[in-house]
């Protein structure tokens, strides 16, 4: 009888365990898609399709504030217009979880790097970021950009400083 009891115990723990969100691989696909399609100028539409009308987005510049949906559409089309060549790697994908419960919910978060060359100046460069997808009737409802984007933008439009080989004075 103990083994029956230690049995059905173990297997109502087990059943308790939480696990993926059933919306997750859905969200998933989404997420990264909108990530691929940033690369590619002509898919801004098909990226703002997968935007809930009631989006709100953190946009990675300081003092950007939240975006709605028309606002995150120029944003995405700002980047376009800026850069060429464009890939997001990820290191990884996570799922989020409800601050409330400390369930997953369905939520997409990853940390990857950005590369592209920028249209003006013809400079590559690279950039570590992560990204936050939130998502509601299966359409990215909030989330945010974080990485130093005006750093990038700085870096971008220095002059680059030659050091030559005669200066070798300490001053």
């Amino acid at each position: 009888m103990k083994k029956l009891i230690l049995i059905f115990l173990l297997c109502f723990f087990i059943s308790c365990t939480p696990g993926a969100h059933p919306d997750y691989a859905k969200n998933l696909e989404t997420a990264q898609t909108t990530l691929r399609l940033q690369g590619t100028e002509n898919d801004l539409d098909t990226q703002i399709s997968f935007v809930h009308e009631d989006m709100q987005w953190q946009a990675a510049f300081h003092g950007g504030g939240i975006l709605n949906k028309e606002q995150y559409g120029a944003y995405l089309k700002g980047w376009h217009d800026l850069m060429e060549d464009v890939t997001y790697t990820a290191d990884n994908w996570l799922p989020g979880v409800s601050p409330d419960t400390g369930l997953a919910d369905g939520s997409v978060r990853t940390y990857g790097k950005w590369s592209g060359i920028h249209t003006d100046t013809g400079k590559s460069w690279e950039l570590v970021t992560y990204h936050t997808f939130d998502f509601k009737e299966g359409l990215i409802i909030g989330g945010g950009d974080y990485f130093d984007a005006g750093g990038l933008m700085a870096s971008l439009t220095q002059e680059e400083v030659v050091e030559s080989e005669d200066d070798t004075s300490m001053e």
